[in-house]
């Protein structure tokens, strides 16, 4: 992998008065860019894990501590990391792979409420559209870790599974961290979408849930023993 510091790229603020982003013709040229830029830089990962998961929770939160360790087992097993380059989860999972001298990635978003990156990234990008954000986590990841979050996160971990369900993308391991916190979607999913036939049940093959780093390692491992190829870009069709 060629290495490069994607914090000397140097990308212009997203300014919400400013008429060239209020333009939609030029706007389109920003998108470009930023898609450009994204396919550029993250062209050298390889075997990607995107971590998804609140930014709230600080050092000393079982949660924090959790994807720092679950990070740091991917990285030693060869994984590069990928977040949202912002604090909590974010920032636990860069800096496990960081100390664990792997490939530690961040997307940062710019957004009015300035999220400043996280210091334990070795490759940064930003971005000022959401939705490019995503397809550089899609396209450049074989599996996503998702831990507690709020909305942010329900939003990355529903659109994977969308995708994968309606064969956007190759399948891919979705592995949720924490069966306590997530039993209660998993509940609403048994006896609400699935009862009221809006979901079915082989949709929950989708995802697998674990409470530990050894069997997020595990669960990753386990998807791509059966036969798929691990890959460090996905197909968008």
């Amino acid at each position: 992998m060629k290495k490069r510091i994607f914090s000397d790229i140097k990308v212009p603020h997203a300014s919400f008065k400013d008429d060239f982003m209020r333009t939609d013709p030029w706007r389109i040229f920003r998108i470009m860019s930023e898609f450009v830029e994204g396919f550029e830089g993250l062209s050298g990962i390889k075997n990607g894990v995107s971590f998804f998961g609140s930014k709230m929770v600080k050092p000393k939160h079982p949660y924090y501590k959790l994807a720092y360790k679950t990070a740091h087992l991917l990285s030693k097993r060869g994984y590069s990391v990928i977040t949202g380059a912002g604090p909590g989860v974010m920032e636990a999972a860069n800096r496990g792979c960081f100390d664990a001298k792997g490939a530690s990635v961040g997307l940062n978003i710019l957004i009015p409420e300035q999220q400043t990156p996280n210091p334990y990234i070795n490759y940064l990008l930003e971005f000022s559209y959401f939705f490019v954000r995503k397809v550089m986590f899609t396209k450049y990841s074989c599996a996503f870790v998702v831990l507690p979050g709020g909305y942010g996160t329900l939003d990355e971990l529903f659109e994977a599974l969308a995708l994968i369900q309606t064969h956007r993308i190759d399948p891919i391991p979705v592995v949720l961290v924490d069966s306590s916190y997530w039993q209660g979607l998993i509940d609403w999913l048994n006896q609400t979408l699935i009862k009221k036939g809006t979901l079915t049940k082989q949709d929950l093959d989708l995802f697998k849930i674990v409470d530990t780093p050894r069997d997020a390692l595990g669960a990753i491992q386990s998807f791509y023993k059966k036969g798929r190829k691990l890959s460090a870009k996905r197909k968008k069709k």
